[in-house]
């Protein structure tokens, strides 16, 4: 799974490069330089926990709406606090904070790094893998549509308990909601780098806020430290059956944005994360989960919306504030994700080129995608007038992000028994508890389906029919290509036969395959009939790391007198900017002019075929696709007016 990184006569991607995988000690994130590592733990906080830090504005009270119609009483109240303290426990802190982190891949971490790792470990493609991460990443977009419109929504609702408010503010709560919303879409493409450092100091307040307010209400009824308990969890599933299946759904919404621990790790370092969340953050989410519970003892009738119910009337228009601020951070950190996720894709050939930019000349991660912005924009702002409220929303929330977790579970398994070595018993007997969770939250989910959790399904099935498709259509291209190609050692063969008109300078021809002429090559000394005294075969490659070096980025292979071999290699999280790159020949004996040089790009221009390759309908999409790609001249960011492009027709 390369990227369609490697447009050389077309689209079709060239294959991975194979790389070796880093050790699974500690890593140094990328792009921190010297900073020190309280910092970096500040910033973790504010990134990577925004979104498991808004779950207290809703999580509870959808939970206990649930247990109420069943057995009730005060075991309702203290089985499902007893139920979110576990399974922050065990789904956060036991699987990702203390396991899966473990599996990074060059310190990154996420669905299609894990992906990336999985395939190293077994040394070879694995269908299985394959699809279980396209499906991650495609649920993933689930999650980031319905993430900042259930935090944003949840946060705004609090007017409604506001002092001397009532209900006055109903009909605006949607409204200001949407403009939130459009303006933090709408400041994407200046990016936020500038704006980032506040993230961490600002959610920091929002969690001690949490605490401080959690502590307070604790004293309300002391007995909900019962709650810290699993009995009392697990006698309300006893008790209350099949209900009991059903409030699951609702408690695992207190972990939700635990995955963006893992997905993260790259930026931050796996130390600093694991201590904001050890030391810092899983207190403050207990100690508000144990007040929520304690004031819905004393209070029954806070049980409707008890985080707002704890908040004392004097403070309720600074938290208001403060519970904005933190879901705005919340969906930020998912709308990012969304870009770096969309980056991975691209480079390793699951989705088409597309326009990529970035927004500080400093940090690597700051990047903005205009296409996936608008998606996301658009559909979040269509459940936020579908669905109204964030009581409804949740009933969609949650198929997703479980979906995710339970394919980051399978697939470690290769990356146990293959790169660490583990015994199978060993490997069971971590995975099958860590599965067997994830497939019980999920399966509780599912049962929402009618409510609205259809939605990410459809959406993510819809992503998986586009990266199937794409993935599909470059092989067949790719192999339809290489069979009608002519090899570049015979063409070499021919030319010294029968030597073309040179033309002074020299060419530089981009492919997926150097192994094989060019199209544009051979329609140049076709139509042109002219050769140049230079001639480059590039081709860019995206290897299974998330970065490459500069002291391994550029491969040069002599020939013969008139021709080079150049391979450039990008890691799948990186963009690749060929000019720069070729600019380190020079280290390498090779001198480049880029204002002297010219580019040919072969162009194929598809069409559809009923009698081979894919349906028709999916020609039609791969063709569609691969039409609405970003030019490849933008994307490798080669100078515009030093780009010949020479094209061809082909049938899939």
């Amino acid at each position: 799974m390369a990227g369609d990184a490697s447009p050389g006569d077309g689209a079709p991607p060239a294959p991975p490069a194979q790389t070796t995988a880093a050790p699974n000690g500690p890593t140094a994130p990328h792009g921190v330089g010297k900073a020190g590592f309280w910092a970096l733990t500040i910033g973790a906080i504010g990134v990577v926990f925004g979104d498991i830090g808004t779950s207290p504005l809703y999580a509870l009270r959808e939970a206990i709406g649930h247990a109420q119609r069943g057995i009730g009483g005060d075991l309702a109240v203290i089985g499902v606090v007893s139920l979110a303290f576990w399974a922050l426990m065990v789904v956060v802190t036991f699987k990702y904070v203390l396991f899966l982190m473990r599996a990074d891949n060059k310190g990154e971490g996420g669905t299609l790094a894990l992906m990336a790792l999985a395939t190293h470990a077994i040394g070879r493609r694995s269908a299985w893998i394959f699809i279980l991460g396209v499906c991650g990443a495609a649920l993933f977009y689930g999650d980031g549509i319905i993430t900042p419109a259930i935090s944003v929504l949840s946060a705004i609702e609090g007017v409604k308990d506001a002092p001397g408010v009532g209900a006055r503010l109903d009909a605006f709560i949607v409204p200001i909601a949407a403009a939130i919303l459009i303006g933090l879409f709408l400041v994407q493409s200046r990016g936020t780098a500038s704006l980032s450092k506040y993230f961490g100091p600002l959610t920091a307040l929002w969690f001690l806020s949490l605490g401080a307010l959690g502590l307070y209400h604790i004293f309300d009824d002391i007995s909900i430290l019962r709650a810290l308990s699993p009995h009392y969890g697990v006698m309300l599933l006893i008790n209350d059956g099949f209900l009991g299946f059903i409030i699951l759904g609702s408690v695992f919404l207190a972990v939700t944005g635990a995955e963006a621990l893992y997905a993260d790790m790259g930026h931050f370092g796996k130390a600093p994360i694991r201590m904001g969340w050890l030391c810092f953050v899983l207190p403050c989410l207990t100690l508000n989960y144990l007040g929520q519970g304690a004031l819905i003892l004393a209070e029954p009738g806070a049980a409707t919306n008890p985080f707002w119910s704890m908040v004392p009337e004097f403070a309720y228009w600074p938290m208001l504030a403060l519970a904005t601020i933190a879901t705005v951070i919340a969906s930020q950190a998912v709308i990012t994700g969304a870009f770096s996720v969309t980056q991975q894709a691209v480079q390793l050939g699951l989705l088409p080129r597309i326009d990529i930019r970035f927004t500080s000349e400093t940090q690597a991660g700051q990047i903005f995608v205009p296409a996936v912005n608008t998606f996301l924009m658009v559909g979040v702002l269509t459940l936020l007038f579908v669905f109204q409220s964030s009581h409804n929303l949740t009933a969609a929330y949650g198929v997703a992000v479980t979906g995710v977790m339970l394919i980051n579970t399978l697939m470690a398994y290769s990356v146990i028994t293959k790169k660490w070595k583990w015994p199978l018993w060993a490997t069971l007997g971590a995975l099958i508890p860590f599965g067997f969770i994830d497939s019980v939250f999920l399966t509780s989910n599912l049962l929402k389906i009618p409510d609205g959790a259809w939605l990410p399904l459809v959406l993510g099935a819809v992503l998986v029919l586009i990266m199937w498709t794409w993935t599909r259509g470059s092989q067949i291209l790719s192999a339809k290509s290489k069979k009608d190609s002519l090899p570049l050692t015979d063409l070499i063969e021919m030319l010294r036969a029968r030597p073309p008109h040179r033309s002074p300078g020299t060419a530089i021809f981009l492919t997926s395959d150097p192994d094989v002429a060019p199209v544009a090559l051979m329609h140049n000394l076709k139509h042109n009939k002219v050769l140049h005294e230079k001639n480059v075969i590039l081709t860019v490659r995206t290897t299974d790391r998330p970065r490459v070096s500069d002291s391994e980025r550029v491969l040069i292979e002599p020939i013969n007198d008139d021709f080079k071999k150049i391979t450039l290699s990008y890691g799948f999280m990186e963009s690749p900017v060929v000019p720069r790159a070729l600019s380190q020949c020079r280290k390498l004996g090779v001198k480049f002019d880029i204002m002297s040089t010219s580019f040919f790009l072969g162009r194929r221009s598809v069409v559809p075929s009923a009698s081979q390759g894919m349906p028709l309908w999916q020609d039609k999409l791969y063709i569609f696709l691969m039409r609405n790609a970003a030019n490849p001249t933008d994307f490798f960011h080669i100078p515009p007016g030093r780009v010949v492009e020479l094209g061809t027709q082909v049938s899939v």
